[in-house]
């Protein structure tokens, strides 16, 4: 079974947050959402409040198959500026390990340095910081590892992509099949 960690920072757009943790567990992926502030509890960027699985401090970056950025105003903020988010995104990137972002969450890939010659997509507007990426205007681009996606409008189709890298395109059909989602 595949497990993915989805960082999550106060500020995040919450659908993105929570339709991945959604729909990969459907697929029996194994997901955690992980604060990277000290308290589990985290509030999105239109006062949602949830409660993460576990926080960054306790985190055990080989544990796990995939990293997943949600995006959101000022949510993108901190996880841009937090030095341990960089480092895993560096790490994964490096291993070949999967590294998607959606929104505004891209530009941390691209801070990051791991968008070098890759095409990318991001949320209009925001294309200035995908450093080094050739920029998309798909609702969903993925290049070997990176799968990178537009905004909320497209948090289900980035689900399936990052479903058909874990778990294979004929597991991701039937995840997006069950939600009644049409391509």
């Amino acid at each position: 079974m595949s497990k993915a960690a989805i960082m999550i920072a106060d500020g995040c757009e919450e659908c993105e947050a929570l339709i991945q943790t959604d729909l990969l567990r459907r697929a029996g992926v194994d997901v955690d959402m992980v604060s990277i502030k000290a308290s589990r509890q985290v509030t999105s960027a239109r006062d949602v409040t949830f409660i993460c699985d576990r926080t960054i401090s306790d985190f055990d970056d080989d544990a796990y198959d995939a990293v997943i950025l949600p995006g959101g105003m000022p949510g993108t903020l901190h996880l841009k500026e937090d030095s341990r988010v960089i480092s895993v995104i560096k790490k994964y990137a490096a291993e070949g390990r999967l590294v998607a972002a959606i929104c505004a969450a891209p530009t941390v890939l691209g801070a990051a340095g791991v968008l070098k010659g890759k095409n990318a997509t991001c949320y209009p507007g925001m294309e200035a910081g995908l450093t080094g990426a050739h920029k998309k205007t798909d609702e969903v681009v993925r290049d070997g590892n990176v799968i990178t996606s537009r905004g909320l409008g497209t948090a289900i189709p980035f689900a399936g992509a990052i479903i058909e890298y874990l778990c294979g395109k004929e597991k991701a059909g039937q995840i997006l099949g069950s939600v009644v989602y049409k391509a």
